[in-house]
Formats: C-alpha cells, sequence, structure tokens
C-alpha cells in the first residue's frame, strides 16, 4: 500500500517525478474570474496539482489563477490534455503551444492524451514522446485507455505511458484494468469520483460518513487514495475545495476499503472509452 501523508503528499511516477496524489480538477468551470478564485482557493488551502484539458476552455482562467497565487511555479503540478479534433502528431504539437500560450507557461508537468482516438492516439503518442525529450513536458500519460488501448500503443512506444485517468469510483472501479496498470507502472488517476453527485444517496457511504464524522465525499476520496489512485476532484466552490481536502486525518479500515469495492458493478456515468463518439 502507499504512504498517504497529508494534501501535498505525492506518488512517484515511472521516471521518478513526483506528482500530488491530491488534486483539484476544473472541469466546467467557467473561464475567467470563476476559475481564477478556484484555482488560488485551492493553492491557498495547499493543493499542488491542478488538472484542465484544452476542451475545458479555461486554460487562461487557471494559469491566471497561479501566477496569482502566492505559490512558486515550480511547486504547483500542472496537467492538461490534448482534444481528440487535435490528436496526430504535428496537430498536437500545434496544439500543445496553443496550451501553454493559454496557460502562460513555459512547460507542463504532465500532458494527456485525453481519448484514444482510433487511427491517430499513436501518431498523438510520438508527439508526446518529442514534447518529453525536448523537457517541454515533466511526464507524459493518457486518459480513457482501457487494457487494449495501452497494449496496442506500448508495442510501438518508447517510452511507457506514465499516468492513465479514468472514471474511477466504487461503482467502476475496473481492477483488472487498475492491477494492469500497476504492474506496468502506470499511475491510475481518478476522474468522476463522485459518480456526477450520485455518491450522496447510497446508503454505504451515509454509514461510512457517520462511523468515521466525515462527509461522504471524503470517503470516497479518501478510498481513492489508499487503493493507489490519485484523485482530482472537481469544483469552483471555496467551501467545498476547502472540505474536499479534509482528509488526512483518518484512515477506512480495511473492512470499509472492502466493503466499498464490493460495490462495483461496472457502472459509467461518463462515455464508454470503446463506444465515445468522437
Amino acid at each position: 500500500m502507499k504512504t498517504i501523508t497529508d494534501i501535498k503528499g505525492t506518488f512517484t511516477l515511472n521516471n521518478g517525478i513526483e506528482m500530488p496524489y491530491f488534486g483539484l480538477g476544473v472541469y466546467l468551470s467557467k473561464d475567467g474570474q470563476e476559475v481564477v478564485n478556484a484555482v488560488k482557493w485551492a493553492l491557498d488551502c495547499g493543493y499542488r496539482h491542478i488538472d484542465t484539458a484544452s476542451i475545458y476552455k479555461n486554460e487562461t482562467g487557471v494559469g491566471k489563477g497561479i501566477k496569482e497565487s502566492n505559490v512558486l511555479r515550480e511547486e504547483v503540478f500542472v496537467v492538461s490534455k490534448v482534444w481528440n479534433s487535435d490528436q496526430g502528431y504535428e496537430t498536437t504539437l500545434r496544439a500543445f503551444e496553443a496550451t501553454l500560450d493559454r496557460l502562460g507557461l513555459e512547460y507542463l508537468d504532465l500532458y494527456l492524451i485525453h481519448w484514444p482516438v482510433s487511427g491517430k492516439y499513436k501518431d498523438t503518442w510520438r508527439a508526446l514522446e518529442y514534447l518529453y525529450e525536448q523537457k517541454l513536458v515533466r511526464s507524459i500519460g493518457v486518459s480513457n485507455f482501457m487494457e487494449h488501448h495501452l497494449v496496442d500503443l506500448m508495442e510501438e512506444s518508447s517510452i511507457v505511458p506514465m499516468v492513465n485517468q479514468m472514471e474511477f469510483h466504487p461503482f467502476l472501479a475496473q481492477q483488472s484494468l487498475l492491477d494492469f496498470c500497476v504492474k506496468n507502472q502506470i499511475q491510475y488517476e481518478a476522474w468522476s469520483p463522485m459518480m456526477q453527485g450520485n455518491i450522496f444517496t447510497i446508503g454505504e457511504f451515509k454509514e461510512l460518513a457517520k462511523k468515521y464524522k466525515k462527509s461522504i465525499a471524503q470517503i470516497v476520496l479518501r478510498w481513492d487514495l489508499q487503493k493507489g489512485v490519485i484523485t482530482i476532484p472537481k469544483s469552483s466552490k471555496k467551501e467545498r475545495i476547502i472540505s474536499n481536502a479534509d482528509i488526512f486525518d483518518f484512515e477506512l479500515d480495511q473492512e470499509d476499503v472492502a466493503k466499498l469495492d464490493s460495490l462495483d458493478k461496472s457502472k459509467r456515468f461518463g462515455p464508454d472509452p470503446d463506444n465515445f463518439d468522437f
């Protein structure tokens, strides 16, 4: 089991880079003051990991929030993703330049392929390898890649992805995929840990929240970390950003981890990577 310490704790990627295991997701946060404030509140609270994407249309605000914070750039782990319509070798390189320009940064800490676009993700990965070799990104990875996508990619690539960001929650643990990533030293990361709000009506979560005197959200986020999975809950509300981070003063018993594991129904709340209409 990986060690969980505090909000600034990290997991080590397969290239030796330390990635904070807890971060702020900014999906659906509006560009401008809303996302600027969210980033500043998060960094003030101790977050050191901000996750955005070109398709979120808020990279400019994320960059502004980082600049206006009291935290040095090199202390913040900044993640973005190349969108599907930009995939391909040359188009990915151009998309990356545009992302850096919007963020106002000289490099990224992690750049991800957002979805496995058939016929394009291998060329896209070659572009990410180039960016990595040029030290424009400190680490590279993928998002929404199933095992067969990863196997296909790694057959022809020189660099194993450092991260795979997936929909992950107690109803969709995908343990075999998680095990595959662990075996191949690919760090697993969760998106949609709150099941798009559906966790708040489930009895098991209510019971554990009462037992540990924590919120349902805090129980689920702690479960993510104890599973060795990086988590990036999204919010633009100050009180929620602060509350989500209050998960480092307790630990779930192994029986309770197993109880949440047993809820797996292979149920998605987001798109299926094998059937997503790109």
